[in-house]
């Protein structure tokens, strides 16, 4: 009997056509997290070299953001979050699907409580937080459920697979201060494989 791999390329294949068929949301996240979940089982699917921290050539020395595929409405990213790596609650503004291949990331999500009228400032409130584990997807709905943090709280690296709507590079973010309250915008400005 021969064993079946989900190679990359496939994936790649399946959410482009995916994308392209304009799904509505619901089939979307049914479809693209089933396809998702198929690849993160896969050890082999991302190439081993975006698998570990980027150390002097990313945003710290714990944490890796390698672009797997760029086109029309579909970005695939590998993230890598070294052991203690955070980010603070951000947004996204695009839909997204993030499974995670090897060992685990905390993420705590947020409600924004506000009206968003005041510039510079955002009210968020707790609403969980999980321990995402390998094999299983985490889905970024704009304006609905999409605000989060993370931490790998652990010893070692945690390998992700992010899938989003759009590049994230140069789309304009926030980034959430809990303590102040106040907010910032940023965008990636660069992976660190190009």
């Amino acid at each position: 009997m021969t064993t079946s791999t989900y190679a990359l390329e496939e994936f790649i294949d399946d959410m482009t056509l995916l994308v392209e068929s304009q799904p509505d949301q619901e089939r979307l996240f049914d479809v693209g997290s089933s396809y998702l979940e198929r690849l993160i089982n896969n050890p082999d699917a991302v190439p081993e070299e975006y698998r570990v921290p980027a150390e002097s050539r990313g945003r710290s020395a714990n944490h890796g953001s390698y672009i797997l595929y760029r086109g029309d409405g579909l970005a695939i990213t590998s993230v890598v979050w070294g052991p203690g790596d955070h980010i603070a609650p951000h947004d996204h503004r695009t839909w997204g699907m993030i499974g995670v291949m090897d060992n685990g990331i905390t993420e705590t999500r947020f409600d924004r409580k506000d009206d968003g009228s005041r510039d510079g400032f955002a009210v968020l409130e707790k609403v969980r937080e999980t321990l995402v584990r390998p094999g299983e997807v985490s889905l970024l709905i704009p304006d609905v459920d999409e605000i989060h943090q993370m931490d790998n709280y652990s010893d070692r690296p945690t390998v992700e697979v992010h899938v989003y709507g759009q590049d994230l590079k140069g789309l304009e973010r926030c980034m959430f201060n809990l303590e102040t309250g106040a907010t910032k915008t940023f965008s990636t400005t660069r992976w660190d494989n190009c």
